[in-house]
């Protein structure tokens, strides 16, 4: 069996290997060999005959169309450059059957200019929804005067509005075109499976030529930009935006569409898969790269922390000192928090580790007041366990920190709890009560540090903290901070990473100033000599 050191080492080789063989497959990605001048095999671009080009977009309620019946054209670009950027807005009609919950596509035909698509048999076109679906989002109110941020709203319409948890259709806003310019000649042995989906050829002479390749950037498509639709609702903007794209890019964005889509289908919400989206799209590609290494470590740390967290917590025999109370108060803020993040429906990528981490704290909880169960039948019967001198000892200390941090700590969350539900709108009492909480939480969640910094003072000592995995929560914490400003998530939730490194720098100055001292009792109820000797009686 392996040991935890020989353990750790297999994680972070797997890790090491997953890095590399990403950044193999990346590679892979963003390069396409191309086709040798001698082979047979060469497929060449159309585009390099530098064909006169009209772009055309049309709306419909139908997945297929073969002639201009049924349709509406929203777009026309006459003379169309591929290499000229373009943003233009259109209003679009909104037939009857969209506004009762119906689909609306957009038809965007390529096709030589002054010939209607459906007679151009050069012509390249793709298809792309221009409504979804997804619950709206609740509206907020003042829960004293019961105002929305327009109006007074009465009793029934309040209730309507959270009763309103089935999916409407919704349309978006935006609908982002590439075309891909390169003079690129395609091996036909070795076509890229991505972009041979998206290709059309024709013979030509002898030659072979790929007709230009078209590309909707439903990446582009943001939450932010919908717009719920209405049954009155009868016209609706939209913008359309052109730009070309290389090879390396559309391909790029191409896995990066497939890997959402794949995201949905394992149960990712709209709002979850945009939170993905937004790393892509609102992001610099260079600065992606860059954070998806950051990512990637801040996923080993994770996982390092909790498996140190969890191996210290599980051997620990008595709270000498360690805070009970900052223990308790880890498990509520987390608690807390994760159900905060839970009522903004932030993005998995925070929720997911948020859940874990308190799941660990109510473990830790039951290990630091040594709580037991026993079955009465149906009924289960709660058991705490005894403390130590040594242990009281540490209770006191804890006990009077917690004193006065009291007058200070709650004047403060009470006065925010009630200036908030008088000058900020909410969803529900539920949402403002955890909102006071969390703020609590996050504006002087540092103070309930101070009980462990009080205790850590009165004996001298830091050698019973788990500073391995402090150690790992840092580099997290730091990472946090990078991420503070790429994952979308409530302002509060952002300055508290911030906040945290202010935390561990405390930690850091303690241990400096209160070296480890190798007769005094760790945090498994030992001494540094007392394992020495025994080592030695074994021998």
């Amino acid at each position: 069996m392996l040991n935890r050191s020989s353990f750790t080492t297999l994680v972070v080789g797997v890790f090491i290997v997953y890095v590399v063989h990403t950044c193999w497959v990346m590679y892979g990605i963003v390069y396409t060999k191309p086709c040798e001048s001698h082979s047979d095999n060469c497929i060449k671009p159309y585009l390099s005959k530098r064909p006169k080009l009209q772009l055309s977009v049309y709306t419909t309620t139908r997945t297929t169309i073969s002639a201009e019946n049924n349709v509406d054209l929203v777009l026309n670009v006459d003379n169309f450059d591929v290499d000229s950027k373009f943003e233009r807005t259109v209003n679009v009609t909104v037939p009857k059957k969209t506004r009762n919950n119906g689909t609306l596509y957009a038809y965007v035909f390529l096709h030589h200019a002054g010939v209607l698509p459906w007679h151009d048999g050069k012509q390249v076109h793709i298809l792309s929804p221009l409504t979804t679906y997804m619950i709206p989002k609740p509206e907020e109110v003042n829960l004293i005067t019961g105002e929305t941020g327009t109006q007074q709203i009465d009793t029934d319409k309040k209730k309507e509005t959270y009763a309103l948890d089935e999916p409407v259709s919704h349309w978006r806003s935006r609908l982002t075109l590439n075309v891909m310019v390169e003079d690129f000649v395609f091996d036909g042995s070795s076509l890229p499976a991505d972009v041979h989906r998206y290709m059309k050829m024709i013979q030509l002479g002898k030659s072979v030529y790929y007709l230009p390749i078209i590309f909707i950037d439903q990446l582009s498509n943001r939450v932010k930009d919908l717009m719920m639709i209405n049954r009155s609702t009868t016209e609706l903007p939209l913008t359309v935006s052109y730009d070309k794209i290389s090879l390396g890019k559309l391909r790029f964005w191409i896995h990066m569409q497939d890997a959402v889509y794949s995201l949905q289908q394992f149960g990712f919400s709209e709002k979850d898969a945009d939170e993905v989206k937004g790393l892509f799209v609102d992001t610099n590609l260079y600065f992606l790269a860059l954070t998806f290494f950051v990512a990637a470590f801040h996923l080993l740390f994770d996982f390092l922390a909790f498996k140190n967290d969890i191996s210290f917590w599980k051997k620990k025999k008595n709270m000498v000192g360690m805070s009970t109370k900052a223990v308790l108060w880890r498990c509520f803020s987390t608690v807390v928090i994760f159900l905060f993040l839970l009522d903004e429906q932030t993005s998995l990528l925070v929720l997911i580790p948020a859940g874990i981490g308190a799941v660990i704290e109510v473990w830790k909880v039951k290990k630091a007041l040594k709580i037991s169960f026993q079955w009465n039948g149906l009924m289960p019967l709660i058991k705490f366990g005894k403390h130590s001198e040594s242990e009281r000892k540490t209770e006191e200390y804890d006990t009077q920190a917690m004193k006065y941090l009291s007058y200070l700590l709650y004047p403060l969350c009470i006065g925010g709890a009630v200036y908030s539900l008088l000058n900020i709108r909410y969803k529900s009492w539920y949402s403002w009560l955890i909102n006071s909480f969390v703020n609590g939480v996050y504006a002087f969640g540092f103070l309930f540090m101070l009980p462990q910094l009080f205790v850590n003072y009165k004996m001298q000592s830091v050698a019973h903290l788990p500073w391995k995995a402090f150690t790992y929560k840092a580099f997290n914490t730091f990472i946090d901070d990078v991420f503070a400003f790429i994952i979308t998530m409530p302002t509060s939730h952002r300055l508290a990473c911030f906040r945290d490194d202010v935390v561990f720098l405390i930690y850091l100055y303690q241990r400096w100033l209160y070296p480890v001292d190798k007769s005094r009792v760790n945090e498994y109820g030992e001494s540094y000599e007392e394992k020495t000797k025994r080592k030695q009686h074994i021998n």
